[in-house]
């Protein structure tokens, strides 16, 4: 959720078909990137950082809060135009309209979250196919040299309702062949399993409703299993069948207390935050035929309720509920330091290898260097524009900006 809330491609007049396993060094095919874990691969950092930095081109694509998909020279745009969400393919060096899809979810964003109208979810690219999944809960598959519908599900007869309160916030995940989606509302849903090809579902996991944050996949005891947390809980399914392996409750309270955060994994570790609840450490385990989830440590100072955290040399960086910049090590789950950054809770934050980078929804990008030892800012630029709720797209030296209504290219340097 960004209020919250990449293969067929044409490069040099060949075509190279992509797998997911098989994507260029600086891709970012699905939602926080290759891993799902907000990591940049290739970014070229400036030896000094400009004043601003430099608009290549800006085209106008609609609403919604959706973080583009990057994959070879081609930019994969999930926005609403009108009554329609549309998927826009642009080449990413030009910003020249290569295919556009469009389609009618049949009813519009209303309710508290009518301020923010047009799809949240990432789209996510892989195996030649683009899958995205509407803010009512219509999953579409794509061609993405194309944009032929390869096909497009809706839950309707499922679900009575297609998406919970504040609209679908979860973004696909592709795997093994399948599109993976939790779609329904809190009251009823289902985390499914859907066959590239054709949109069968190959599984189902009917245990909870969905919330707003994003699955991502673990191999734990030698078995790869998806990381979902759902409306009530924290979950490990099997990818293979869908069976429930380990279950945690993990629901908030109050104000705001919904799961938003994508899960952080790292071996058969995984970390999760949620406002009001602080930032969590879980040890996946199998015993025998069985598998256990235990917690390792909790933080308070690790809440975040809009913000995805990162993990780098052993340190969670996030930005929490209350707006202020954390930094938490990832072994015993004490906080190193933290940084009031104003009243912003949320910001979407990089890992990008020498730096790190936090871009809040006015336009300001911060960025900072990943020390344990307290907050260093190298840089902060304002971007032009408004209401940046997506991630930002890093690419080598190029930066792809989605706010209220368009996508810019920048770059470092000229």
């Amino acid at each position: 959720m960004s209020h919250t809330r990449t293969n067929g491609i044409l490069v040099g007049g060949c075509i190279c078909l992509l797998t997911a396993g098989a994507l260029l060094a600086a891709d970012w095919p699905q939602w926080r990137g290759p891993n799902r874990d907000g990591k940049v691969v290739g970014f070229t950092a400036p030896q000094t950082w400009p004043k601003e930095l430099t608009q290549k081109w800006k085209v106008t694509v609609g609403s919604g809060d959706a973080t583009p998909a990057l994959v070879g020279d081609r930019l994969y745009v999930f926005s609403q135009q009108g009554n329609n969400e549309d998927t826009i393919c642009l080449d990413a060096m030009s910003g020249k309209e290569i295919w556009h899809d469009k389609y009618s979810p049949h009813v519009m964003v209303s309710g508290p979250a009518a301020r923010h109208p047009g799809p949240r979810s990432s789209p996510a690219v892989a195996d030649g196919k683009v899958v995205t999944l509407g803010y009512a809960g219509t999953i579409s598959c794509l061609d993405a040299e194309s944009g032929k519908v390869v096909w497009r599900k809706q839950f309707n007869n499922e679900f009575s309702k297609t998406e919970p309160k504040f609209w679908t916030g979860t973004s696909p995940l592709i795997a093994e062949g399948m599109a993976l989606a939790h779609v329904g509302s809190e009251a009823k849903g289902a985390l499914v399993a859907c066959d590239m090809n054709n949109g069968d579902v190959k599984w189902q996991w009917t245990g909870d409703g969905p919330s707003y944050s994003s699955p991502v996949i673990m191999e734990a005891g030698g078995v790869k299993q998806v990381i979902d947390e759902s409306d009530k809980y924290i979950v490990g399914i099997s990818l293979v069948d869908g069976k429930q392996l380990w279950q945690l409750p993990y629901q908030g309270r109050g104000m705001g207390g919904y799961n938003v955060a994508t899960p952080i994994v790292d071996g058969d570790i995984v970390y999760c935050t949620g406002g009001g609840r602080g930032c969590r450490a879980i040890r996946v385990e199998k015993q025998g035929e069985e598998f256990t989830a235990k917690e390792l440590w909790s933080n308070p100072d690790g809440s975040t309720q809009f913000s995805s955290p990162v993990l780098m040399d052993a340190m969670l960086f996030g930005l929490s509920d209350k707006g202020t910049l954390f930094c938490i090590n990832a072994r015993d789950g004490k906080t190193l330091w933290t940084q009031k950054m104003g009243r912003n809770n949320f910001g979407s934050m990089l890992d990008a290898g020498s730096e790190l980078l936090l871009l809040v929804p006015d336009g300001t990008l911060t960025v900072f260097k990943p020390s344990g030892k307290g907050f260093e800012q190298i840089a902060q630029i304002k971007l032009q524009g408004s209401d940046f709720y997506a991630h930002p797209v890093v690419s080598g030296s190029r930066i792809y900006a989605k706010d209220k209504d368009a996508v810019t290219m920048y770059t470092t340097g000229e």
